[in-house]
């Protein structure tokens, strides 16, 4: 007997009824970008229709995208270069503006989840994840510092943390932190699997975080690599982290899939700035349909197997389908 199964994609309605994999606006965290001053809102070059905003600005933001249903946001501090040094001291500074911000977005919306980014490169005037000495990035003296700043990001009123930088132990050592001073209920969101990749270059535009210094291979991990975010995700786990996330998102769609099939924690994925840069360029220049492009590329990281995904299409696709 010859199967057709085209009968099953003969109309729309019949597509969405065998649809295997369904896409929801509350899937997505969106990124956002903060940076000091009072009604300032900046596009960041490289990423078309993605803005650095001052607070009130960015709450104004905010409210728009609650209004489409987007309830996840993760806040990256843009920092001049003279509130920068070798400790990233400014990150766990009570009165910096990143800081402050946190308490003041949970305060206007108690009812989103509000994530936040645990790393040095913002801070650092060196410019990496890690501390800088004589050219290597210091592992162990670097968990102090993520410490200190992940428990200045809970006291300020962080629902989820980030931990970016990809140094050993860190997940384990933020937890007790966090857990010695009270802070049992804020989760912890690893970047487990952080890829040493060419798609972050836009991001960087907007943090003005590039490393002075060579690169961030000794610590983010060999594109080639597979089965070692295996061993990432076994060591997170066992440190206490509540979700698994890998990043880049689409040239790693493999990991993703890994990771869902090995782990039962929940999976994010970052649809990372240059992901997102290239579908704008091209859609730009005519060359592909940009909001199909978008549909397209998100539907593949849910398919792949991400719970939750970081994507500054976020607004876009909510807008998409309100």
């Amino acid at each position: 007997m010859l199967r057709r199964p085209r009968r099953n994609r003969k109309s729309q309605v019949i597509r969405n009824m065998v649809e295997e994999t369904r896409l929801s606006v509350n899937d997505f965290i969106f990124p956002m970008f903060l940076i000091d001053g009072i009604n300032q809102k900046i596009e960041v070059a490289s990423m078309p229709g993605i803005f650095r905003y001052s607070l009130d600005l960015m709450l104004e933001e905010m409210a728009a995208c609650i209004d489409l249903g987007i309830m996840g946001f993760d806040i990256f501090p843009a920092y001049p270069e003279s509130k920068k040094d070798k400790y990233a001291t400014e990150s766990h500074n009570p009165d910096t503006f990143y800081l402050k911000a946190i308490h003041k977005i949970k305060s206007t919306f108690p009812e989103i989840v509000l994530m936040t980014d645990v790393a040095m490169d913002p801070y650092s005037s060196d410019g990496h994840d890690g501390l800088v000495e004589n050219g290597k990035i210091l592992n162990d003296e670097t968990l102090e510092i993520l410490a200190k700043m992940a428990l200045a990001q809970a006291r300020a009123g962080a629902d989820i943390l980030g931990p970016s930088d990809m140094m050993d132990g860190r997940v384990g050592f933020i937890r007790s932190m966090l857990d010695d001073h009270g802070f049992t209920n804020v989760s912890i969101m690893s970047y487990t699997a952080k890829y040493a990749s060419a798609f972050y270059g836009p991001f960087r535009d907007a943090l003005d975080s590039a490393p002075k210094m060579g690169d961030k291979k000794t610590y983010q991990m060999d594109p080639a690599n597979y089965n070692e975010a295996l061993i990432e995700a076994d060591l997170d786990t066992e440190e206490g982290a509540d979700f698994l996330m890998v990043k880049p998102a689409l040239a790693y769609l493999d990991v993703i899939r890994l990771l869902k099939d090995n782990s039962n924690l929940p999976i994010a994925a970052y649809n990372v700035s240059g992901e997102y840069s290239m579908i704008k360029a091209a859609a730009q220049k005519g060359w592909i349909d940009g909001e199909r492009a978008m549909l397209e590329s998100l539907l593949s990281i849910k398919r792949a197997g991400a719970n939750v995904i970081l994507s500054y299409f976020a607004k876009e696709y909510a807008s998409f389908v309100k």
